[in-house]
């Protein structure tokens, strides 16, 4: 059996392991059925089979823990509000090399593997980029042999699921936990409490936070594998549980029932995960969460840390001083930023340590990572709210802006200005705590996601802070796993490479580099081809089955998708696919090359210009799409839904690789490395992690447009005008007056009027039209496309996280694999 016999990068499929794994999928299916239901559900095979994986998880999940506790090793814990895990079976058996003994059971037992795969809800608790990014992070720092602990919220539910009805963005609820998870382990013996409100007590003998309102936070441990070296790590999400006692004493004057509402209302904090991205809401449920994922947090850390000690059982590291060298704290954006007053609090309260002495842990402790520069995004929480909600943190920060500015302005005698900006404490109108700059002062490092961004940083939006302290500021250019976003998503692809460079680049993607001695290579060029086609192909059936459209496999698949925002400009994209049919109706009969346009995201429930962004996509789409003269020549798909499952998909088929914002706007960009190393050229702006992309591939294999940020930055300077460009280009004149003439909304001319205003009034950066045509000539694309998949190997997670360990954690990855559960240690 050919299939048997196969070894490569999808894992060898032994005879015993496929025997085996069917006798244990049999087991569980046995337990799995309700007694009196005798007929299995494909839910009910898929629990068998997410069961039987997970059994080959939890001897390596153990023995990991256990050498670690051991090995004593420095420990990194990654606070992330957002962790946008998507799909955990098909990941786990790519991880565990145990993918084609399964689809050998599977199909042994008479079963559909997708089909079960399909059955699995995606775990979607990040907005987009920031909590995937961590998800990729979690996944390298296991792969990477590194003592790592994702902390986050057990959001009951994810982002929402979007629906798109009359064309318009309708949200519904991700009750992605309804027929249970598979793929968690609760720890109600690890339950911590966390407090809000109160007040605070100042006695001889210290500071106390009393009369409190407690919350008890149960973590739920899910296991994360390393790639086939026995590592797994754990990702430990914190769910909100009312104290038995909460409220109790109403019972006895008979509120009973007001007793149990007011519990309910105390496990909202883990109810919901807040849909914005680059949007700051500062609303008191989400500080809530903020620092109830905190507090919860850093009692587990440091009850660990003084549990370790050379494998003692007893509690012998009492000297908190050492913290630093045991334990890294990385925060993900300033939403953990909490766990910096936090700290200090713990130190000082309850460990009795000097200010000078718990200040100095924190710092060399916490280290952050800013992910915008969007003024919007930027958290400022009032401090009315802080006083209410967290009086003694508010007392620890004020004294920690106290000393910051005591020192600038020892630097900087009489620079009142300079204080002002640099304050933690932001005092014009209402009072606000500026959590970036408190990040940036509790933080022995501060990195940007990408080198432009971590420049904009240092010259602009931080430059006082950089000025002060140059050696805190990094950089660490994004990343993303090719284990999920190759390997599992694009096995013929994966396959290809490894049968040229061997199957290694997967644990060390700079060997794609080998790549380029293929690039003339005509079996290579083919080969690659094949498989963009064969993955075209299957995701065109995958629309016409879902979506009930139908596309033309042979056109170019031009992908657009990620949130909707203004800043990532799928309005500018909307203006180029109008511009395209208008050239099309002009000249019917020229030899067009047939483009099928896909955009797709969420846009955040209240934010009403991304949703007209929307609808206007689909009325384009109505429009284009019913045209005769058009035909097949241009097709405009809005992706409903779009998440991590439907990226999977879409990205190894795309042609175009949509990035397209606005200079100086992104920071770092994710979804451009995926579509890269899948095999998309990028049509794009000198943007986030575009400029390093074309520093690899050579600008000469991606198609760059527009402004660069300095040049955004004069324009700014010298003004703006729409009307220039919309008096001067005939073409963008015909498509602004076609939105605003109700050519795409006839049955309500105004409909678009807020979205031609914006554009004829706003300063949203010179809107540059641009041409492009697809190479008709195969060959020369799938060239431009082996160069682009050779320049991917800086855009594994593994190099991110490798640099996050040895300049900011003070820790060294590994490849060694530790000893499988069934041989000798």
């Amino acid at each position: 059996n050919a299939i048997l016999k196969q070894i490569s990068v999808r894992g060898l499929a032994g005879v015993e392991n496929v025997a085996d794994l069917k006798t244990n999928f049999n087991r569980h299916l046995h337990f799995t059925l309700v007694k009196d239901r005798n007929v299995a559900t494909k839910r009910d095979y898929y629990f068998a089979l997410a069961h039987t994986v997970r059994d080959h998880l939890v001897g390596r999940w153990i023995r990991t823990q256990q050498h670690y506790y051991e090995k004593d090793p420095k420990r990194v814990y990654y606070l992330s509000l957002e962790f946008y895990m998507g799909r955990t079976l098909q990941n786990t058996m790519v991880n565990l090399a145990l993918e084609n003994a399964c689809d050998e059971a599977i199909y042994q037992l008479g079963l559909d593997m997708e089909e079960l795969q399909d059955m699995e809800e995606d775990a979607g608790l990040g907005n987009g980029g920031l909590g995937r990014l961590a998800a990729c992070f979690l996944d390298s720092m296991a792969t990477l042999g590194l003592a790592a602990y994702g902390y986050g919220i057990r959001y009951e539910f994810g982002i929402f699921n979007q629906k798109v009805v009359n064309g318009w963005q309708v949200e519904e609820a991700d009750d992605w936990l309804r027929y249970g998870n598979p793929w968690e382990k609760a720890r109600p013996e690890y339950m911590r409490p966390v407090h809000f409100y109160g007040r605070v007590e100042h006695n001889p003998d210290g500071v106390k936070w009393v009369d409190t309102q407690v919350i008890l936070a149960l973590p739920y441990d899910t296991p994360v594998p390393g790639y086939r070296n026995n590592i797994v790590n754990t990702m430990r999400l914190w769910s909100a549980k009312a104290p038995c006692e909460f409220h109790l004493k109403d019972f006895n004057v008979g509120g009973y029932i007001q007793a149990v509402l007011d519990k309910n209302l105390a496990e909202n904090i883990s109810r919901v995960l807040y849909p914005n991205d680059n949007f700051f809401e500062g609303k008191e449920l989400r500080l809530k969460q903020e620092y109830f994922v905190v507090a919860a947090t850093l009692q587990d850390i440091i009850r660990r840390f003084k549990a370790s000690k050379f494998g003692s059982t007893e509690v012998v590291r009492m000297d908190l001083t050492t913290l630093p060298d045991k334990v890294a704290i990385q925060l993900n954006d300033t939403h953990p930023a909490l766990a910096i007053p936090e700290l200090m609090r713990i130190l000082m309260d309850d460990e009795k340590l000097s200010w000078d002495t718990a200040w100095d842990i924190t710092v060399r402790t916490c280290a952050y990572t800013n992910h915008t520069v969007l003024p919007e995004a930027l958290e400022r929480w009032p401090v009315d709210l802080f006083q209410n909600l967290l009086p003694r943190h508010l007392e620890i920060t004020y004294e920690i802006n106290r000393r910051h500015l005591e020192r600038i302005s020892a630097l900087y005698p009489g620079d009142h200005d300079r204080l002002r900006r640099m304050s933690v404490i932001e005092e014009c109108g209402q009072k606000k705590i500026n959590m970036a700059h408190l990040c940036i002062v509790g933080s022995h490092s501060v990195n940007g996601v990408a080198q432009i961004h971590s420049d904009i940083i240092k010259d602009t939006v931080f430059k006082d802070f950089y000025d002060v302290d140059p050696q805190k500021f990094q950089n660490k250019t994004n990343g993303i796993t090719p284990r999920r976003w190759l390997v599992m998503c694009n096995p013929g692809l994966a396959e290809v490479i490894a049968e040229r460079i061997g199957e290694d680049y997967i644990r060390d993607l700079s060997q794609l580099k080998s790549l380029l001695k293929f690039v003339d290579d005509d079996a290579v060029i083919q080969d690659i081809a094949k498989v963009k086609q064969e993955n075209k192909m299957k995701f065109a059936v995958l629309l016409e089955e879902q979506c009930k459209v139908k596309i033309n496999p042979n056109s170019m698949f031009d992908v657009h998708v990620k949130r909707i925002h203004e800043y990532k400009r799928q309005l500018l994209n909307c203006l180029h696919i109008i511009t395209l049919y208008n050239r099309i109706k002009k000249e019917p009969n020229k030899a067009w090359t047939p483009r099928t346009i896909m955009i797709g995201g969420k846009a955040a429930p209240g934010y009403h210009t991304a949703k007209m962004i929307i609808k206007l996509i689909t009325a384009i789409g109505e429009v284009v799409n019913n045209d005769s003269v058009v035909g097949v020549r241009l097709k405009v798909i809005f992706l409903e839904n779009y998440r991590v499952t439907l990226a999977e998909k879409v990205i190894p088929a795309a042609d175009l690789s949509e990035q397209i914002s606005t200079a100086g706007t992104e920071a770092s960009g994710t979804g451009n490395m995926k579509f890269m190393l899948n095999g998309a050229l990028t049509i794009g702006t000198m943007d986030g992690a575009n400029v390093e992309m074309a520093e690899e591939a050579g600008e000469e294999n991606l198609f760059i447009f527009g402004m660069r940020v300095k040049d955004v930055e004069a324009l700014d300077k010298k003004g703006y005008d729409a009307m220039e460009y919309y008096n001067r280009i005939p073409e963008l004149k015909q498509v602004i007056d076609q939105i605003s003439g109700g050519f795409f909304s006839p049955g309500e001319p105004d409909q678009f009027k807020d979205i031609v205003k914006m554009l004829m009034l706003l300063c949203l950066s010179f809107i540059y039209l641009f041409l492009f045509f697809w190479i008709s000539n195969t060959k020369e694309w799938t060239k431009m496309v082996i160069h682009n998949i050779a320049g991917c190997g800086k855009f594994s997670s593994d190099r991110t996280i490798a640099q996050y360990a040895r300049e900011i954690w003070g820790m060294e990855p590994t490849l060694e694999k530790i000893a499988a559960p069934d041989d000798p240690r």
